[in-house]
């Protein structure tokens, strides 16, 4: 009887004889955008199951104090699933992702296919304040990257692969497969020519048929605009560009504060209660930061900010208009406080979905406000046009920014505000964070993915894959007849490390500078090694980027560098077998 194992490799053969490597490409995004959309309403019904069950039957119907017990305990249990159930370190989504591209060939972990999909629906569905697009898009990535191992695709079809997995998860997340395509292009540096758009398409619209096919017609965010762009209006969306920029600014340095005062707890599971308490008393207090915040975008949207803020406990008086803004602008503040927190302290979950809450609510009051001068401006399309804001600007992806928010109104009659806010508010936040939350820890390393097709190349080069080591190494006490006896007569190559019994590296002798006296007999005796060598004109330290090593090449104008691990002497690299590993990774990722 035919094993799977087996019956895998006929189709395999099968394939390399009737199916073109372009048309094989065609049906695997096909699959991938399927798979990446199932898992995405996976976790979306995971986390609205238990959303219903505790938000909906107990906080609301027995006590709420349970605002404050219930993120923790989802704290807690994705704590011990993740250190007794998986017992790997998960990441953020869309990080780990652009990681595994730049450094790995685009190879993810196969547990990432469930990790999310077990962690996040508990974080976010027990009250965390996150996002789950970027589970979503780890579920994808990981699919995608499976998929290509297992019909043994190349690396640039892996990265291809795991791109059409990105736009599947969010195309499958907000029914927005145009946005989709932009955004995987956008934040994985894509290359957007016809080889990779028409595998883009395919799994963009895979997905959202997948997600139609088992949710209809329900759209996570969905409103009908009342009304279009008023020229008049234009200074004012001007203020709100401005407005997101700042506020993208605030989520992002927020972010990173937050981040390294979480880092000074070595024990994980301090961490886990010190934020645990945190994150319990934000939502205690706040309740409208509960989950992922979709309630408010939506209220906001139909004009009802008085519902987005009806599970605020304190006796307020909501039909002044005045306290709606001081409260939603509490919102805004305290979002980006609850996230980061929620993450610092073990949860797992996204940033992409908190951005558009703090976005909505922020351009909510910019409307109110306004109005309450006397002006008439639709508050719904501040609204969208806030979430566009900080989108552009916390994400930077201003291009991603504008086409989500123009499918979900279902037109573009938007689209010169969306511009204008989503130019202004990324300009201004890159002048102040040079990258986003999801690239920042890549791009300190030199390991971040960008539309530079070289220094792309460069990176994903593996350096230790190059290093040399059948040189000849000698001491400084040695003698020259020593040296021509046991080094140079030996050796195939015309430079000789000079080494201490401890492997410190020394320097270099040259066999053009012991030429004129190498057959000198009488000085055999008389010279040393120490005497003889002389300094690298470069050093390439084992952790140094490939490109780093290129320009050390191009300054020193050496063809042979020594690589030191501390001050160890490790090997050395040729400037030849540099330029051949280019040349021949260059092809593997753009063939």
């Amino acid at each position: 009887m035919l094993s799977i194992k087996s019956i895998f490799r006929k189709i395999l053969i099968w394939r390399y004889k009737h199916i073109s490597e372009h048309q094989f490409m065609y049906v695997l995004s096909i699959l991938v955008g399927f798979l990446a959309g199932l898992g995405t309403l996976v976790l979306k019904n995971l986390t609205f199951f238990f959303q219903d069950v505790l938000e909906g039957n107990l906080i609301k119907e027995y006590h709420y104090s349970l605002y404050f017990i219930f993120p923790i305990i989802g704290l807690f249990l994705v704590f011990y699933i993740k250190k007794y159930v998986i017992k790997k370190e998960i990441g953020h989504g869309i990080s780990t992702t652009l990681h595994s591209i730049s450094k790995r060939s685009g190879i993810i972990e196969k547990y990432k296919i469930y990790a999310s999909l077990i962690t996040a629906p508990i974080t976010v569905g027990f009250g965390g304040s996150a996002g789950l697009q970027g589970p979503a898009v780890s579920t994808g990535a990981a699919l995608g990257s499976t998929v290509a191992q297992l019909f043994h695709m190349n690396t640039k079809t892996r990265m291809l692969l795991i791109g059409c997995a990105t736009a599947g998860a969010m195309s499958s997340m907000f029914k927005a497969p145009v946005a989709a395509i932009i955004f995987a292009v956008e934040i994985f540096s894509l290359d957007l020519a016809f080889a990779s758009l028409v595998p883009l398409l395919l799994a963009s619209v895979s997905a959202v048929v997948t997600s139609y096919f088992f949710l209809g017609k329900d759209v996570l965010l969905g409103v009908d605009l009342q009304e279009g762009f008023a020229i008049q209006d234009i200074l004012f969306y001007v203020l709100l560009g401005v407005g997101t920029g700042i506020a993208s600014v605030y989520f992002s340095r927020i972010y990173f504060k937050i981040t390294h005062f979480f880092e000074r707890f070595k024990n994980p599971f301090h961490r886990l209660v010190f934020g645990g308490i945190v994150i319990g008393l934000l939502l205690f207090l706040i309740p409208p930061l509960y989950g992922e915040g979709y309630g408010l975008i939506n209220n906001l949207l139909e004009g009802n900010a008085v519902a987005a803020l009806e599970d605020i406990p304190y006796d307020i008086d909501f039909s002044n208009v005045w306290m709606v803004i001081i409260f939603l602008l509490i919102v805004t503040l305290f979002k980006a406080i609850a996230m980061t927190t929620t993450f610092a302290a073990g949860g797992v979950g996204g940033i992409f979905i908190p951005t558009l809450v703090m976005g909505s609510a922020l351009g909510n009051v910019f409307a109110k406000i306004i109005n309450q001068f006397g002006f008439n401006v639709s508050e719904t399309n501040f609204t969208l046009i806030g979430m566009t804001g900080l989108m552009a600007g916390v994400l930077h992806a201003p291009l991603t920014a504008i086409f989500l928010i123009a499918e979900i109104t279902g037109g573009y009659d938007l689209f010169v505000p969306l511009m204008l806010v989503a130019a202004i508010s990324f300009a201004l936040t890159k002048y102040f964070v040079s990258n986003s939350i999801y690239t920042v820890e890549l791009a300190k390393k030199g390991e971040l993915i960008t539309h530079n097709k070289d220094k792309n190349v460069l990176m994903m080069m593996r350096l230790e894959t190059l290093i040399e080591t059948n040189f000849k190494a000698v001491h400084p006490e040695m003698k020259l007849g020593e040296m021509l006896k046991k080094a140079v007569a030996n050796s195939t190559r015309n430079i000789f490390p000079v080494i201490d019994k401890d492997q410190q590296f020394l320097g270099i002798v040259l066999l053009d500078d012991i030429r004129p006296v190498m057959f000198e007999q009488e000085m055999y005796n008389s010279l040393t090694v120490e005497t003889l060598m002389k300094s690298a004109p470069a050093i390439i330290n084992y952790n140094d980027s490939p490109e780093k090593v290129m320009r050390k090449f191009k300054q020193s104008d050496a063809w042979n560098l020594p690589v030191l691990k501390g001050n160890k002497y490790v090997g050395f690299i040729s400037k030849s077998k540099l330029l051949t590993a280019y040349r021949n990774k260059l092809i593997e990722v753009t063939s």
